[in-house]
């Protein structure tokens, strides 16, 4: 009998997966009148490239229905288009003690894709090193406002995010709790970069469009369900 139902329960759990996997990368109806669009549909990576460079690293790839960093050098990626006000959904894993990161407002005059663009910070907070400092953690908009711990859910987990860039205003949630709601060049904003690595790297978070950065920091992760509208 307990033989039967742990068989039962393989069988249901199995099902539930599949039956997530095949939602996974689409959009409702609903999504596509409130003005969705996917940046990855589960198929191919056309809508990525290289940072300044035209084409995409092979070492991006698709794995089980996620877009997969799967072993560093590969470079960090952005989207083929640029946005202004927009509202930015995805889904992450990290490998154990592994480290990787949301860029946004990225443009290509500088020399690397963090040059100007602020980060929303993804590790493992339980093993990476960096976790020393909070505002490096999960979450966090990197080296400026930390994230509440209870944001984060172990490597190997999918976490939700969620960007959202309206009118100067940055909100961002992770896993449904909110680790940042800041105005772009505010005196908040102004007295953060100060206080950051940043203080000294002319045009960081000057810009006010650009493109969604993925980083390459030499450890596996996956990304999926990627989409998003822009707000006029």
């Amino acid at each position: 009998m307990k033989l039967a139902l742990t068989t039962l329960f393989l069988m249901l759990c199995s099902l539930l997966n599949l039956a997530c996997a095949a939602t996974d990368n689409q959009l409702s109806a609903s999504e596509r009148e409130q003005g969705w669009t996917l940046l990855f549909n589960g198929q191919d990576l056309s809508q990525w490239r290289n940072f300044k460079h035209d084409a995409l690293h092979s070492g991006w790839q698709i794995n089980e229905g996620a877009m997969h960093l799967s072993a560093g050098g590969a470079g960090d990626i952005l989207s083929r288009a640029s946005y202004r006000d927009f509202e930015l959904q995805l889904e992450w894993k990290i490998a154990e003690g592994g480290n990787s990161g949301i860029f946004i407002l990225v443009d290509e005059s500088g020399q690397y894709i963090y040059s100007h663009a602020p980060e929303v910070q993804i590790l493992d907070n339980a093993k990476h090193s960096d976790n020393k400092i909070d505002s490096h953690r999960s979450g966090s908009l990197y080296d400026m406002v930390a994230a509440h711990p209870s944001s984060f859910k172990p490597a190997g987990q999918w976490n939700q995010v969620r960007i959202k860039l309206q009118d100067d205003l940055l909100q961002v949630w992770q896993n449904q709790v909110c680790t940042t709601s800041i105005v772009l060049g505010s005196s908040t904003w102004q007295k953060l970069v100060a206080a950051s690595k940043f203080a000294t790297w002319p045009g960081f978070g000057e810009q006010r469009s650009g493109h969604i950065g993925l980083q390459d920091h030499g450890d596996k992760v996956w990304f999926k369900n990627i989409k998003i509208r822009e707000l006029n």
